[in-house]
């Protein structure tokens, strides 16, 4: 099984004392083959035992942190409260499973990979880390107080950074582990993911930390490559020269009504790239708040979306176009009729609605083969699109039938010079590969509102029409009995 790591191992986390880095990285590797595992679905019980080997290790760990604990800082209030922490970790772990059925284990086991990611990153960073510099301290001589007053006079940067690596873990846990579900069910043997090889300077999202003026004071080596500086060019700006679109005060307003609020915003923000060309990426904006409570710092996570946003572009066009015409389908078409139609009333002007049909398609299918009718289909759709105006529509049903809306008319006589002018582009010769294929086409009209009907009964009384027209000879159009009678 590929690996792909939730919680990369690296050397930052290291506390100074072997034994518990140790066994700090034996937890991390734990917790990676738990969220491998669930990632490719592995069975119930291999899950389980999995899970088992993960918390005994849990326990035997922290009876190795007491201990050490115990033996620098015996009788400190600390110690207990770091047992304390402990034993909310177990009964917290051991809450979730029992929650846990068959039907729900996937998510149970989800929501444990994700507590305990963020507890983990928490635990080594911020209070193993502390309690392990006390440790360290104390064993060189230095009184307990002094030691625990060194530990807690944590610099403003080391505060930031530490913030800044516990967020991003919880808030991009799932996210993680819902990459490497994709990558586990489309392509195995795909390069492991490493999301946090370094946390901050190597995280594959452009970082930037700035002042409460928004200049820049820190960024990571992401930053600097999707911005194409060097850090030195960038510390002291202000980040709306680098990232253009804070220059939109409507979006720059939302984001201060939301950092005054909740201290918090996530969204959608279009920036130039060094090109000059604009760009999608998603913004997760932090406040990181003082002793004070007042804001000393921003930190801005711009990850790229612009592929993204280009597949989910991609499924929406192919939801509501042809595949082989690239005209609209019948559910785009249904759309743009109720459009046409309120336009066709407020303006007071006429709305054709014509269903056309090529004549003697079928022949070219069964002479030619499927590839030759494919390539009439899409000419013929070629030459329908050069004739609509902006405000028209071509639209395929499917086969060979097509339906044209043709709006702002104001008379009839501008549709049957429309039409005609339709059905001699479909009469000229179709080159295909194996020489020129001819067609032509029948087309029944109605128009709304004079054929005042909601707009899927317009479609019957065009095809109704049609059916006039293929039975008066082919290569015409008709209009419908229904509108006729009006």
């Amino acid at each position: 099984m590929t690996q792909t790591e939730i919680f990369p191992w690296n050397p930052g986390f290291e506390t100074g004392l072997p034994v518990i880095d140790a066994q700090h990285r034996q937890l991390v590797e734990l917790l990676n083959r738990l969220a491998a595992h669930l990632a490719y679905r592995s069975a119930i019980p291999e899950l389980e035992a999995i899970f088992d080997q993960l918390t005994q290790y849990a326990a035997f760990h922290f009876q190795t942190e007491e201990s050490i604990w115990a033996q620098y800082l015996d009788g400190d209030d600390s110690v207990a409260l770091h047992k304390l922490s402990h034993q909310h970790f177990v009964t917290e772990l051991l809450a979730l499973k029992h929650d846990r059925t068959d039907a729900n284990f996937e998510k149970i086991l989800e929501r444990i990979v994700s507590f305990l990611t963020r507890w983990l990153a928490f635990h080594i960073l911020d209070t193993d880390k502390r309690m392990a510099q006390i440790a360290l301290a104390v064993g060189q001589g230095v009184p307990l107080e002094t030691a625990k007053r060194s530990a807690e006079d944590l610099t403003d940067a080391q505060q930031v950074l530490i913030k800044t690596i516990l967020r991003m873990y919880e808030n991009l846990s799932s996210r993680t582990l819902q990459l490497m579900k994709e990558v586990a069910e489309r392509q195995r043997a795909e390069t492991k993911l490493r999301l946090f090889a370094k946390v901050f300077e190597n995280t594959l999202e452009a970082i930037c930390i700035t002042d409460p003026e928004r200049c820049i004071i820190d960024v990571n080596v992401a930053f600097c490559q999707a911005t194409k500086n060097s850090s030195s060019e960038l510390l002291g700006k202000p980040l709306d020269r680098i990232k253009s679109g804070f220059t939109d005060t409507q979006l720059a307003a939302t984001i201060d009504q939301a950092m005054q609020a909740s201290g918090h915003w996530a969204g959608e923000i279009w920036n130039r790239n060094p090109n000059g060309e604009l760009e999608p990426e998603w913004l997760t904006l932090s406040a990181i708040k003082n002793s004070d409570g007042e804001i000393s710092h921003y930190v801005n996570v711009f990850s790229s979306v612009g592929e993204l946003i280009k597949r989910q572009r991609y499924l929406e066009h192919a939801a509501n176009h042809d595949a082989l015409t690239g005209l609209p389908n019948r559910l785009l078409l249904a759309d743009r009729m109720n459009v046409a139609m309120e336009l066709a009333l407020r303006t007071k002007t006429l709305l054709a609605v014509c269903y056309l049909d090529l004549d003697g398609f079928k022949p070219v299918n069964d002479h030619w083969g499927h590839e030759a009718g494919d390539e009439v289909l899409k000419q013929v759709a070629v030459r329908l699109k050069s004739l609509m105006r902006k405000c028209d529509t071509v639209a395929r049903l499917g086969g060979d039938e097509f339906v044209l809306l043709l709006g702002n008319m104001t008379n009839l006589t501008d549709c049957d010079s429309f039409l005609t002018r339709v059905l001699t582009e479909i009469e000229r010769p179709t080159p295909i590969a194996q020489g020129f294929a001819y067609v032509s086409a029948s087309i029944g009209v109605t128009v709304f509102p004079l054929d005042n009907v909601p707009a899927m009964t317009l479609l019957v009384h065009a095809d109704q029409g049609l059916y006039q027209a293929k039975n008066s000879g082919k290569s015409c159009f008709s209009y419908c009995s229904a509108l006729l009678r009006q």
